[in-house]
């Protein structure tokens, strides 16, 4: 099939419906826009719908583009994506984004789920308490990480030293990423797009481009889900993080 076709099927598949024709105010901008997407790029590379649209919800959360975070969340219901695997999604942007923009998120995505008849709050997804927090997270992050963070801020003054590299073990790691509802390999590449779509963060994309390779993710599945993620990100963040992780993912 040619990329007009490959839209017009991926499109119904995801939003069941079908591509702009010649409707609406901007109809060319629609038609590059949405050929460029699920026409080519959906088809380039071997990760599948699922993971690509966790992808998608990830970026759009990031960039807090709420009406396309509203479309894509349907899409997500529309190919059996289970809404706790949405949510987990949207949750463990969190650390990242900071927790107002996530509440946005949030919203946006509890209207499609209230709209599908998805009653609320959806189940509980904690494995942790707070006597073992600390612990788990430690688990968790040590072996991919070790106790870098940790060592590299000895110099912040008083309980900073501490505090900070404690904080992103228990928040992070603990809070977020020992949840129930993502496997660590999702998480983890999930991960590597929301920090290529930050822009800026070239070092902690880095760092969780190597923690992909170490949960099993692929050189190939890593690169397939930054170029998913392209165009809801822009090109340079794009090029950023290929070129910042280059050496991992040549070697």
């Amino acid at each position: 099939m040619d990329r007009v076709q490959n839209c017009e099927e991926k499109f119904g598949v995801l939003f069941g419906g079908k591509p702009t024709a010649g409707e609406g105010s901007d109809p060319e901008f629609m038609r590059i826009l949405q050929r460029f997407i699920f026409g080519e790029v959906s088809y380039t590379g071997s990760l599948g719908d699922r993971m690509r649209e966790l992808i998608t919800v990830t970026v759009l959360t990031v960039n807090q583009t709420l009406p396309q975070l509203k479309a894509h969340v349907g899409a997500c219901l529309n190919i059996g994506i289970a809404p706790v695997e949405i949510r987990e999604t949207v949750y463990q942007c969190a650390p990242f984004i900071g927790f107002p923009k996530t509440l946005n998120a949030i919203a946006a995505m509890n209207e499609v789920f209230t709209a599908n008849g998805i009653a609320l709050p959806i189940e509980s997804s904690e494995t942790v308490t707070e006597t073992d927090r600390f612990e788990k997270g430690l688990a968790l992050q040590k072996p991919v990480y070790g106790d870098e963070i940790k060592d590299r801020y000895t110099w912040l003054p008083g309980e900073f030293a501490e505090a900070v590299p404690r904080f992103l073990t228990e928040l992070c790691f603990s809070d977020f990423m020992t949840r129930k509802g993502l496997d660590k390999k999702t998480r983890e590449l999930l991960t590597v797009v929301m920090l290529a779509a930050l822009g800026g963060a070239e070092t902690q994309v880095r760092s969780h481009v190597e923690g992909a390779l170490k949960t099993g993710s692929t050189k190939e599945e890593i690169v397939c889900a930054l170029v998913h993620a392209m165009p809801y990100m822009g090109v340079p963040r794009l090029f950023n993080a290929l070129n910042c992780a280059k050496d991992m993912l040549t070697e």
